[in-house]
């Protein structure tokens, strides 16, 4: 696997977040579960900036899959630094966004995240097409997966326009 820690070049969005006592588990290091709202900001910043507005009611994605691949402890006290990016190739109604944390203090990778992305319209509840300008700018801040740390990019499914599901060797 290719070291995550030392990225082929920068991800779009990056942001610090503090470990606080609230994130901690009975092992007292940093619970899993709370990869997962980091990701969430992570994705609305770097989705909303695509948009050219700030307000999440106005979103046109929803969530397909949700994983997160925990690598190091994190302790109390901590902070994290993450990253989003897409991931090549983008699918037809969907594409996925890496995500990465580093322990600030030591540079140490913590997590790999990745979450499936539809875009999709709410009031007429199907899925639609990427539309060509956002598709233009996920393409160009696209990062290679395999470089990203993940084993393997994600197989995609035959259905027309369906979800990419992940590998075997990436799950």
């Amino acid at each position: 696997m290719v070291d995550p820690a030392l990225p082929e070049r920068s991800w779009p969005v990056r942001r610090r977040f503090p470990v606080t006592y609230h994130d901690l588990d009975i092992l007292r290091h940093l619970n899993h579960a709370a990869y997962f709202p980091m990701m969430e900001t992570l994705r609305c910043e770097y989705y909303l900036g695509l948009l050219g507005h700030r307000d999440p009611a106005r979103l046109d994605i929803i969530i397909a899959e949700a994983s997160c691949r925990y690598l190091a402890p994190v302790e109390y006290g901590s902070e994290l630094e993450g990253e989003v990016a897409p991931a090549r190739p983008l699918g037809r109604t969907s594409f996925a966004l890496l995500y990465r944390f580093r322990d600030v203090a030591t540079s140490v990778t913590t997590a790999l995240g990745r979450t499936v992305i539809v875009t999709y319209d709410y009031r007429r509840a199907v899925k639609r097409e990427i539309p060509a300008d956002r598709r233009r700018r996920l393409e160009a801040d696209a990062v290679d997966p395999v470089a990203a740390g993940w084993e393997a990019a994600p197989a995609r499914s035959t259905r027309k326009g369906g979800v990419g599901v992940p590998s075997a060797a990436s799950r």
